[in-house]
């Protein structure tokens, strides 16, 4: 099985630096560079931050039309657009510069537009009357056939970006990678210590692997074993108890759900921390300890358990790194303790 899955890695790998332009071949973690789909999430956050103005107001109802252009198609666009043209630069690696071309072709692809629907009801005789206030938003996107035509792409790019299409498989394998890493998540799973469990190990590691590429969307549950196909796809948060409710956003994880989906692919789906019912339940199935005694894998709670992360080890400084999916940044992220206060051994980790 081992020397199938090697074997399976270098087969990938071949197709990839043989693909048109060696497209984004993923190099050794750097601070100056970004795996692909950590990029999408950042331009991701655009399109929430642009939803979240186009939604801010008093509506009695949100409705979209629509969808978002496929990641495939743009990834495939960016790539052509950028190191097929005369003067073009290399994809080898996603940089600031190139994460701005992404940005560039996705939102040449992508219109997204609103309009409110005033409606005036009449309360009777007996009744008062009201106004009720549509949002109807609407995404317009472009194929990739429209962006040739667009950008003129020459007969040679028009043959690398239809062989770039035809093999859907490899761009999916680029942007549902779990296994590039942002570079300060690769310096903590270096950083894993050799005797540290390996249901601790296990649980870190998932963790981290989602550090920069998954949005924050509240309410945001995933048993998924890998990617989860749904992030990144407009969906309606349904949810009580956000602002953001019953508004539209990139579908993710919430900070229970990404604390949820870490253990649940760290047991092989035998294993979910809480059960499912959010941070207050995931701290219920914790042992306290204190913070001079917390070890890898613990979980770390805001006050009155409004948010939970994963402790992922230490900085060069000593200090404590935890990963978790916060709003506040619109992604998975690994800070400091911040707002965290106190700190618990999950029961599953019978071992230690």
């Amino acid at each position: 099985m081992t020397a199938f899955v090697l074997f399976s890695g270098i087969v990938l790998v071949a197709a990839l630096m043989a693909s048109p332009f060696g497209i984004l071949f993923a190099n050794e973690p750097s601070p100056d560079t970004i795996p692909l789909n950590a990029a999408v999430a950042e331009v991701s956050k655009e399109v929430c931050s642009t939803l979240a103005e186009l939604q801010d107001g008093d509506y009695d109802s949100i409705d979209l039309t629509g969808a978002l252009p496929g990641w495939r198609e743009v990834i495939a666009v960016f790539a052509v657009r950028t190191a097929g043209a005369e003067n073009g630069v290399d994809v080898a690696t996603m940089d600031a510069d190139r994460v701005d071309r992404l940005r560039a072709v996705f939102w040449d692809m992508t219109e997204i537009t609103s309009e409110v629907d005033t409606i005036y009801h009449d309360g009777g005789e007996n009744g008062e009357d009201w106004t009720e206030h549509i949002l109807h938003l609407a995404v317009a996107a472009k194929s990739a056939e429209e962006m040739s035509t667009d950008y003129r792409f020459t007969a040679y790019q028009k043959k690398a970006l239809a062989e770039l299409l035809d093999d859907p498989a490899l761009l999916d394998a680029l942007l549902h990678d779990l296994d590039s890493l942002q570079y300060d998540a690769a310096m903590l799973r270096r950083a894993l210590p050799r005797n540290l469990s390996k249901e601790r190990r296990a649980v870190v590691e998932r963790a981290l692997s989602l550090a920069g590429k998954v949005n924050y969307f509240w309410g945001g549950k995933s048993l998924v074993f890998g990617w989860d196909d749904r992030w990144g796809q407009l969906a309606k948060v349904t949810a009580d108890g956000s602002s953001t409710t019953g508004t539209y956003r990139p579908y993710g994880l919430d900070c229970s759900g990404m604390v949820d989906w870490a253990f649940y692919n760290a047991t092989n789906g035998s294993y979910v921390i809480g059960h499912g019912g959010g941070a207050a339940m995931q701290h219920s199935y914790c042992t306290p300890v204190r913070w001079e005694d917390a070890q890898i894998g613990d979980l770390a709670f805001y006050p009155d358990d409004e948010h939970v992360g994963i402790v992922a080890g230490w900085d060069k400084d000593g200090s404590i790194q935890i990963v978790h999916c916060a709003s506040s940044y619109n992604n998975v992220v690994i800070t400091g303790k911040e707002g965290f206060v106190v700190v618990g051994h999950p029961i599953y980790y019978t071992n230690d």
